[in-house]
């Protein structure tokens, strides 16, 4: 049996979710090694990529040991809680990024309160300083 985990990951806009799942990404090595890409790989909506930011929650799937790990990469702009809020529902915990400079916002804690509604294990998150 296949041990699978759903992680979202929440924060503030601009602290760095897609540029965390980029990285992720490049260190799980998902492309070959001559392969390119740009960053924002998941920002693939034209409109996304105009305006730097996640409009859309996109998943990504590593493998850590013998667990598949679903990364979902939600929208940081309070225009599109709403998206959030349907993701926080399917994931088993989030991680919640916080900016070291700007420290943590009310939306952040809001959100991670709204996991623990959905059922996510929050407590269980990862933190950047």
């Amino acid at each position: 049996m296949q041990s699978i985990r759903n992680i979202a990951i929440i924060a503030h806009v601009d602290h760095g979710k897609t540029t965390l799942v980029d990285k992720i990404i490049h260190y799980s090595k998902l492309f070959r090694e001559n392969q390119e890409f740009n960053d924002l790989i998941l920002d693939n909506n034209d409109l996304e990529r105009e305006r730097g930011i996640t409009i859309l929650s996109k998943n990504v799937s590593v493998r850590y040991k013998d667990v598949k790990i679903n990364i979902i990469d939600t929208p940081g702009h309070a225009d599109f809680g709403g998206e959030v809020e349907r993701v926080l529902k399917m994931a088993d915990g989030v991680c919640l990024l916080v900016d070291a400079f700007e420290g943590p916002h009310a939306p952040d804690a809001f959100r991670t309160f709204q996991g623990d509604l959905a059922g996510s294990e929050s407590n269980r998150g990862c933190k950047q300083s």
